[in-house]
């Protein structure tokens, strides 16, 4: 058998898993987005098998890609241990976790901040749920984590705000007066479908959820498709067949903390704080590229 699986296609492929996409892959790992489509292309030629299919705008796992991530997973943990095993390396990547809500623009400075702080370690991206994060970092197995709420805790620091915005489809008409607003909401629990409910609640607004959805892209597919409005934090970035609604009452924004553990170095998590810092008090990203394209 002369097939293999290469480290660096292996890297890739469970970066599009860990990072949620093909695009925030790439900018993870400092590559093109076309670079790790070549990288899955060539697993898929080294297992005779299709790993990734396509499902509407994103992407999923076939069975057989499932299978081989968590092979490749292990695969790379021992790989990375035995480089560490002969450098003296006892530290793996720094690992950011991050709910979905404005990754796209925040991540991909985050990872410029790190490298340069820590140019010796690279810098591993977990998106998921926020009560799932918070599970991760107490678990040890997140060193950094963006999270949505109150820095109510010894861990947290606060970095700023996330200003949050109503997007509808471009033809999304709303309702004739006393119809319920129709809402497309991320599945409970989630700090922006609280904060969309209770804003539109306290403007004494009747609400009908028309649409949930446990991811970003779903959300903005059913927002694309029609159903509804949906409250969203973009950082001044339109996503691709949505248009902002400022005839909805404006939101408060959300906080922003950032989870450090303890044994992450003090100029590690000062940086990253100084630049989640920066970003939030930016208008317009307009420098970051849209990492949900093709993703």
């Amino acid at each position: 058998m002369n097939r293999t699986l290469d480290i660096a296609p292996l890297r890739s492929f469970v970066a599009v898993a860990d990072a949620g996409g093909f695009q925030r892959a790439a900018d993870a790992l400092h590559l093109s987005q076309g670079a790790v489509s070549q990288h899955v292309r060539r697993l898929e030629s080294a297992v005779g098998r299709p790993l990734v299919e396509r499902r509407g705008r994103g992407s999923r796992f076939t069975a057989d890609g499932e299978k081989l991530l968590g092979l490749a997973r292990g695969i790379l943990a021992l790989h990375d241990e035995g480089l560490r095993s002969f450098a003296g390396e006892t530290r793996g990547p720094i690992v950011i976790g991050s709910t979905e809500h404005a990754a796209a623009q925040l991540l991909p400075h985050l990872a410029t901040a790190l490298d340069q702080a820590e140019p010796r370690h690279g810098v591993k991206f977990r998106i998921d749920r926020g009560t799932k994060l918070r599970e991760s970092f107490a678990a040890g197995r997140i060193d950094l984590a963006l999270l949505i709420g109150p820095a109510d805790d010894p861990h947290a620091t606060p970095v700023g705000d996330l200003a949050l915005t109503w997007y509808a489809a471009p033809a999304w008409q709303p309702p004739r007066r006393g119809e319920p607003l129709p809402v497309v909401a991320f599945d409970h629990p989630c700090a922006l479908r609280d904060r969309a409910l209770t804003t539109l609640g306290h403007h004494a607004i009747p609400v009908a959820v028309a649409a949930e959805a446990n991811q970003l892209a779903g959300v903005q597919a059913a927002v694309s498709a029609g159903a509804g409005v949906a409250l969203l934090a973009t950082l001044g970035q339109t996503p691709d067949g949505l248009v902002p609604r400022d005839d909805l009452p404006r939101p408060k924004p959300l906080p922003l903390a950032l989870w450090t553990r303890k044994d992450v170095a003090l100029a590690v998590s000062e940086r990253v704080a100084d630049t989640l810092r920066r970003l939030l008090t930016t208008p317009v990203l307009t420098e970051v590229p849209p990492l949900a394209k093709g993703a």
